[in-house]
C-alpha cells in the first residue's frame, strides 16, 4: 500500500477537510481513552492530523510523502514500518493505531511491537473501520484507491489479538453512526461497539505481561 499512498498523499489529506465532522468525531472517540499525560507514539501516523490534533509527538509511517506533510505539522517522524519499529524497549507511556491495522501485512507483528517499545502499566489504543459496521460493508464495497486492498478487522477479531499478545483491562467506544455526507456536525462517542463504524478499543499493558 506504501505506493498509493505515496502517490495520493496529497489527495489522502484533503479527506481530512472535506469530511472535517467525521474526523473530529473520530477525535472525540479517541480523546475518551487518550491518556492525559505521558510520551505518545502514533504507529501509522500518515499526514499527523491525528498526532497534531491529539499532541503526539512521535509518529511513523512508510510513507514519505506522508512523513513530509506530518513533519510541517510538527510530528518527529520516523520512516518505518509497524512491524518493526526504530525505537528501543520501554520507552513511549501510550500508543495509537489509528485506521493503520488493516494496511499491514503483519497486523500481529505490530502490536508485538507496540508492546515492546511500551512501558509497564501503558496503553495501547487501536482506532479501525469496524468491518461488521456499515461502514466497514461501504469500504469493502466501494473499494476506494485507499481500501480497496485492506484488510478489515472486526472490533471482536482486535480484542482477540490484542488479548494474544498480552494487553488486558479492553474498553471500547464508538462513533460515526451516519454516512459521511450525514455527518454534519461532531456525533457523541458512544460506549461499546457494533452500531458505529468507527471503533476504538484501548488495552492496558499490565507490569506482569510487561516482564514476559
Amino acid at each position: 500500500m506504501r505506493n498509493v499512498f505515496d502517490k495520493y498523499y496529497k489527495k489522502y489529506d484533503k479527506w481530512y477537510d472535506m469530511n472535517r465532522s467525521a474526523f473530529l468525531t473520530e477525535l472525540a472517540v479517541i480523546k475518551k481513552v487518550l491518556p492525559k499525560k505521558g510520551e505518545g507514539l502514533e504507529i501509522g501516523v500518515g499526514t499527523g492530523r491525528f498526532a497534531q490534533a491529539l499532541g503526539i509527538r512521535y509518529g511513523l509511517d512508510t510513507s514519505k510523502g506522508m512523513l513530509e506533510l506530518a513533519k510541517k505539522r510538527g510530528i518527529s517522524v520516523r520512516l518505518a514500518a509497524g512491524e518493526k519499529l526504530p525505537f528501543k524497549d520501554s520507552v513511549f507511556n501510550y500508543a495509537v493505531i489509528i485506521n493503520t491495522l488493516c494496511f499491514t501485512k503483519n497486523p500481529m507483528k505490530v502490536l508485538w511491537e507496540a508492546k515492546r517499545v511500551l512501558k509497564k502499566n501503558a496503553k495501547l489504543i487501536v482506532g479501525i473501520i469496524d468491518k461488521n459496521s456499515f461502514l466497514g460493508k461501504l469500504y469493502k464495497k466501494k473499494k476506494s484507491i485507499f481500501y480497496r486492498k485492506a484488510n478489515f478487522l472486526s472490533a471482536e477479531e482486535t480484542a482477540t489479538l490484542l488479548k494474544n499478545v498480552g494487553f488486558n483491562r479492553l474498553s471500547y467506544y464508538q462513533g460515526i453512526f451516519k454516512t459521511l455526507d450525514r455527518i454534519k456536525s461532531v456525533e457523541v462517542p458512544l460506549k461499546g461497539f457494533g452500531r458505529g463504524g468507527f471503533a476504538v478499543i484501548s488495552a492496558s499493558l499490565s507490569r506482569k505481561e510487561k516482564l514476559k
